[in-house]
């Protein structure tokens, strides 16, 4: 009997010396094939446009594919929720933001995952000032004088956003506490239909990002009016802040994110952390990003972690404030 269990002790002894020489090793190989990338918005829009540049150069610097698995639906927590149940192990990673990661508990009353318990974070990616853009027939280029222009026409004003709880949707409720206006908001699946009905004369506003509306004031269809932030962005230099044009408490951003599944090994995590770190100090990288009015804003795992509560009570008393109930 004592030989027995001396053997079951030594073969444990031996089992738990070689995981914990394999397991480091499999995180230096990772990735030994292609890593789904999950976002939760339609192909073309801000999110995707971010995703599908990561996705390039993971793929580059990593050796496998990277690839952008668009799940639209939910007000972004169709995606989310499919990250959340994958397999941590590494291989299905979620670009996420404001929408699924800190305003979804705020929004949806019966959300089927934890975005505080339910995902590892990983790193910050960017920060997307937003931009107050309206359709060129409305008689207005500045904040003073949409403000007077939405107080003459209560109610009668349409704001379109991406979806219910996003960042256009809460800066524009933001937007209206601050100033004292009355504007609609109407909901969109994502930024791209949302744009569509807005260069058409659907809508009249929009608190976007510049990312995907740089170039349709560019080719005029949009008029700008002020971007958030504390500086003018380089992709708009003409555009003044909103602090500049006088709307002082008006605090506003967009941002991405990427995170794993919990659970999946701190080794891949960190790998991950710093490839995304390193790629977003390459000058080439922020030029790109720089020049379509996104900022790079890599970080630890846990300062993403800090930051995703922090956003999600922020944000959750402009919603309370705005009298908004979870559905």
């Amino acid at each position: 009997m004592l030989h027995s269990k001396a053997n079951c002790l030594r073969a444990l002894s031996a089992l738990a010396a070689f995981l914990a020489c394999t397991h480091p090793l499999s995180a230096q190989q990772y990735p030994t094939r292609p890593v789904r990338v999950v976002i939760s918005f339609t192909a073309g829009g801000p999110t995707d446009i971010v995703a599908r540049l990561v996705a390039q150069r993971l793929s580059e610097t990593l050796g496998q594919q990277f690839l952008v698995d668009n799940r639209p639906g939910g007000g972004g927590t169709i995606g989310a929720q499919f990250v959340a149940r994958a397999p941590a192990d590494g291989y299905t990673l979620f670009l996420g933001g404001i929408t699924s990661l800190s305003m979804a508990p705020h929004m949806h009353r019966n959300l089927a995952y934890d975005p505080f318990k339910d995902f590892a974070p990983i790193s910050k990616l960017t920060i997307q000032p937003l931009l107050l853009v309206v359709h060129p027939s409305l008689p207005v280029r500045t904040v003073k004088e949409f403000v007077a222009l939405a107080r003459a026409r209560p109610g009668q004003l349409d704001y379109a956003s991406s979806g219910l709880g996003g960042t256009g949707h809460l800066a524009g409720e933001l937007f209206k506490t601050v100033t004292g206006i009355d504007l609609v908001h109407i909901p969109y699946k994502s930024a791209g239909p949302a744009l569509t009905d807005l260069t058409a004369g659907q809508v009249q506003v929009m608190f976007g990002t510049l990312l995907a509306s740089v170039p349709l004031i560019r080719n005029n269809k949009l008029r700008p009016i002020a971007v958030t932030g504390d500086r003018r962005t380089v992709a708009l230099p003409e555009v003044p802040t909103f602090a500049e044009s006088g709307v002082k408490n008006f605090d506003a951003v967009s941002w991405n994110s990427m995170v794993a599944p919990a659970g999946t090994p701190a080794e891949i995590i960190s790998r991950l952390n710093a490839e995304l770190v390193k790629m977003l100090r390459d000058n080439s990288l922020l030029e790109r990003l720089s020049g379509d009015g996104v900022v790079a804003a890599s970080s630890t795992p846990q300062e993403l972690a800090a930051y995703i509560k922090s956003e999600s009570v922020k944000w959750g008393k402009v919603l309370r404030d705005a009298g908004i109930k979870p559905n």
